[in-house]
């Protein structure tokens, strides 16, 4: 008899494995967490000035690595989902909230990292460079802030390094010289960074191969994932607060109102919505926050619609009639009478939504009208490596496989939770 695998083992054995893996890592950024406070304690102005969105993003990552596997086990007894049985759709939404929460931890580099581009550009997948370690300019630590930046130095991984050099190999006589492909670097023997007599020389691999700019491939789809399921999700809540309440504003009096909006809907649903967004990103530039509220306010109307006939069947039923005759005002209507009774459509379509946006913002960047260059995105890696799709295949069937994968799952969440609430549809 196998024992089958439940999703709470999955999500416990990722955040213990990367923290047994990363526990250098975690074990630093604990460190510079606890110096953070002590700054902040003792010079306010001084430790605000050090905040950034990296700081916070791995304080994050590394508490929330202890309280996940905790929490899920004390609660898999309470709440069913992490007692289910693991299968693939589970496992894939779980490795890519893994990489949305752990993103700090689990990528080899900055997404953006640089780093001698002659040497690291177009490396197919499993590839591996040669890491020359150069003598780095200590200054000890004269207080706590000193000590601050010199932890965050240490800890969060920067768009460029300057005490390594990506080479091919290394020659040491009167001078070190390091061979780059077609290239020669020259530099004073006492600035490489020695070991036991020895120069330090390590390997750096690149799992998934590198772009053009030889930044790191895995990396940037581990980030990727992140702006993804970070733009569904805010796009997914702005159209549930739309379309739940319009469409609660349209059935419910009928009438006047209900008219307005339903030809405001039929007008929306007329026009492609992929022509509003790209007319309406053109006209106000494009950002991650316009993104998603360009795109979560071109998603309501399916949403609208369900609500709408939900609250115009369910208005004349007696349990309706009766709340409303015992003083319920209409925020308590919506939120206790009839939101628990169509919560079962609205999630199934909220579902296919969060695919249907995700594929949306990939197609946007593709176009260049997505989230710009300050962020790595599936999209426009496969629009950069379209122009390198002879030399450089892997450039694009990376970033397409994530996104192929990543859509399947949420549509097969999608009929899975519609044939938990519907069974006769199995049929």
């Amino acid at each position: 008899m196998t024992m089958r695998i439940k999703i709470w083992h999955q999500i416990t054995a990722i955040c213990f494995s990367l923290l047994v893996l990363k526990v250098n890592l975690v074990i630093k950024i604990f460190s510079l967490q606890l110096v953070f406070f002590n700054v902040l304690v003792a010079d306010y102005s001084k430790a605000i000035y050090q905040i950034d969105f990296s700081l916070i993003d791995y304080f994050i990552s590394a508490i929330m690595i202890i309280i996940i596997p905790v929490g899920v086990i004390f609660l898999r007894r309470r709440i069913k989902v992490f007692s289910l049985s693991l299968n693939f759709t589970s496992a894939i939404i779980i490795i890519l909230a893994a990489f949305f929460v752990f993103a700090p931890l689990v990528a080899n580099n900055n997404p953006d990292f640089q780093q001698n581009i002659g040497e690291t550009k177009l490396l197919p997948p499993l590839s591996s460079v040669e890491v020359i370690h150069l003598k780095r300019e200590v200054k000890p630590a004269q207080n706590l802030l000193d000590k601050l930046v010199k932890l965050k130095e240490e800890v969060i991984k920067n768009t460029y390094d300057e005490s390594i050099i990506f080479a091919d190999s290394l020659s040491i006589s009167s001078n070190a010289t390091i061979f780059q492909k077609n290239s020669q670097i020259i530099l004073p023997k006492d600035r490489i960074l020695y070991s036991d007599g020895l120069p330090v020389i390590t390997r750096e691999y690149f799992l998934l191969g590198t772009d053009e700019y030889g930044r790191d491939i895995y990396s940037r789809l581990i980030y990727g994932a992140r702006i993804s399921l970070f733009i569904g999700l805010g796009s997914v809540i702005i159209s549930l607060l739309l379309g739940v309440s319009l469409g609660f504003l349209a059935g419910y009096p009928g009438g006047f109102i209900d008219t307005i909006i339903s030809r405001v809907t039929d007008m929306f649903l007329s026009f492609p919505a992929i022509f509003f967004v790209i007319l309406i990103l053109a006209l106000f530039g494009n950002s991650l926050f316009t993104v998603i509220l360009v795109l979560g306010f071109s998603g309501w109307m399916s949403l609208f619609k369900i609500v709408r006939g939900e609250v115009i069947s369910l208005k004349q039923k007696d349990f309706f009639i009766s709340a409303k005759m015992a003083g319920l005002s209409n925020y308590n209507l919506l939120t206790k009478e009839i939101l628990p009774i169509i919560l079962a459509p609205v999630v199934v379509n909220l579902v296919f939504q969060y695919g249907s946006v995700i594929l949306a913002e990939a197609a946007l960047s593709f176009l260049g009208l997505g989230t710009g260059s300050f962020y790595p995105s599936w999209g426009a890696m496969i629009e950069a490596g379209q122009n390198y799709l002879t030399q450089a295949w892997w450039m694009v069937v990376s970033p397409g496989l994530c996104l192929f994968i990543t859509l399947f799952a949420a549509n097969n969440l999608g009929r899975e939770i519609q044939l938990y609430y519907n069974p006769r549809l199995k049929g």
